[in-house]
C-alpha cells in the first residue's frame, strides 16, 4: 500500500517555483499546471475589460487575476480571475495572499482541465464562501454558473452574462466574451 505525502502550506510557500507554471495546493496534494493558451488569455482579458471598467465606475472592488486564495487549510487555490469587494479589500493584507474566498471566482477551462478537478475547484470555492463561482468554457462557447445554495445554471453563446447579486446592471453578450478576433 502506498502513503501520499501531505504538504503543509509552510512546505507549499517554501517550494522552488518554476517559471511559466502555476503552483495550487489542494487540500495538502500539490497541484502542478501549465501556463494558460492564447484563446484562455484573450477570453479572461475581454472579461477583465468589460467588468473592469464598471467595477471602477461604480466603485464596487477589485478584478484579480491569477491571485492565490487561501480556501482553507492547505488549499491555496489561484482562480483565473477574481473579484473582492471595496469593503473586504479595505480589511485585507495587501502584502499577502487573499484570506478566504473572493466575492467571484473564475474559471476558464483548458483542454489540460479535467471534469473531476473543476468539479473539486468548485466545491472548494462554495465552501469557502464565494457568493458565485463561473466555469467558462472557450471551446464550446459556455458559461456554467454556481451559487452557494447548490443552484447552477449555463449561459450558451447567445445569451448574457451577469450577476446582479454582485453587479447590478452589468451584463455581457457572451458573443462580446467568445468572439476574440
Amino acid at each position: 500500500m502506498s502513503t501520499r505525502t501531505l504538504l503543509t502550506e509552510a512546505d507549499f510557500d517554501a517550494l522552488p517555483r518554476e517559471e511559466g507554471k502555476a503552483y495550487e495546493l489542494s487540500e495538502g496534494e500539490l497541484v502542478v499546471t501549465a501556463s494558460p493558451r492564447l484563446l484562455h488569455n484573450l477570453v479572461r482579458e475581454r472579461l477583465h475589460l468589460s467588468l473592469g471598467a464598471f467595477c471602477q465606475e461604480h466603485k464596487l472592488g477589485v478584478l484579480l487575476t491569477e491571485m492565490d486564495c487561501r480556501l482553507a487549510t492547505a488549499t491555496i487555490r489561484i482562480p483565473d480571475f477574481a473579484f473582492v469587494t471595496a469593503g473586504r479589500l479595505r480589511d485585507m493584507d495587501l502584502n499577502d495572499r487573499i484570506e478566504g474566498a473572493p466575492d467571484l471566482a473564475v474559471e476558464i477551462v483548458s483542454p489540460s482541465n479535467s471534469p473531476a478537478d473543476l468539479a473539486l475547484k468548485v466545491r472548494q470555492y462554495l465552501q469557502a464562501g464565494v457568493r458565485l463561482v463561473w466555469v467558462i468554457y472557450p471551446e464550446t462557447r459556455l458559461v456554467c454558473i454556481y451559487r452557494p445554495d447548490g443552484s447552477f445554471e449555463y449561459r450558451e453563446n447567445g445569451q448574457v452574462l451577469d450577476a446582479p447579486s454582485i453587479f447590478p446592471g452589468w451584463s455581457l453578450p457572451l458573443p462580446d466574451l467568445f468572439n476574440v478576433s
